[in-house]
């Protein structure tokens, strides 16, 4: 073989290389909170995860052996897009079960009839889900949890190399509790302004009962909005406290469910 030809050979194999990480990188700007916002545009999130493929694929592809037989690369590809799935599907429930407690307000206090456009995902949703989300999201800035999620972007290739395949079952098991936690997390969040308009609507009916010529719909409607929004305001630090403090936890939570198959 030439040497332009070996030259040619060892650049395609680094070109597959980048690839392959680029693969597992890819779904964080799908999925994952902040770096999937529609806010920032294609152009600029597919530039940044370029960049990080750029940083991580140098110690990522050490000592890895490119395939060069098209069948094992298109597994290897596969494999790659898996992986980044779920790490980022298990933080996206993160931020998914702050957005679902603001929906579940919308509901109980009836914002949820005029629903707007989510600026961060792009699809319709309430007022309430919108706050949480957006204030879910500064929280992420705040306290560096970008950072915290690169890193554990980049340690996941310790735990499973790129020519190295997964435990599925150890995987699913994960992104399905990730799913499963997203309603738990929404009670959580929400269940302190819950039990308040619960107890207000107790107390119109009360109300109703003693008073029968009281119109108490017409009453009770802008008193659950006031009651509503006032404890959404005091409660906010505490649902930021929650979020902040679970998202180390559920990186750590992805990290556990990736695992070499023996």
């Amino acid at each position: 073989m030439t040497p332009d030809a070996l030259v040619q050979q060892a650049i395609g194999v680094q070109v597959a290389g980048f690839l392959l990480v680029l693969a597992r990188i890819s779904p964080l700007f799908l999925l994952a909170p902040l770096f999937s916002s529609k806010i920032i545009p294609r152009r600029v999130r597919g530039t940044i995860a370029v960049g990080l493929t750029v940083g991580i694929a140098p110690i990522a592809l050490r000592g890895v052996d490119v395939p060069t037989d098209a069948v094992a690369y298109f597994e290897l590809l596969v494999k790659e897009i898996l992986i980044g799935t779920a790490f980022a599907y298990v933080l996206a429930a993160l931020l998914a079960g702050l957005q679902a407690a603001g929906s579940l307000l919308d509901l109980q206090i009836g914002f949820a009839f005029g629903a707007l456009v989510d600026p961060l995902t792009g699809h319709q949703g309430a007022i309430l889900g919108q706050v949480y989300a957006l204030f879910g999201v500064a929280i992420l800035v705040v306290i560096g949890g970008d950072a915290v999620i690169i890193q554990g972007l980049a340690r996941t290739f310790d735990l499973v190399p790129v020519d190295a395949f997964p435990q599925l079952q150890p995987m699913v098991m994960g992104v399905v509790r990730a799913f499963s936690d997203v309603l738990v997390a929404a009670i959580m969040v929400g269940a302190p302004v819950l039990l308040t308009l619960l107890l207000t609507d107790a107390a119109f009916g009360m109300v109703s009962r003693v008073v029968p010529q009281m119109n108490v719909f017409a009453v009770g409607f802008p008193t659950k909005v006031i009651v509503g929004l006032l404890f959404v305001a005091i409660t906010l630090p505490f649902a930021a406290g929650w979020f902040a403090d679970r998202l180390a936890p559920s990186v750590a939570q992805a990290l556990r469910t990736l695992r070499v198959a023996g």
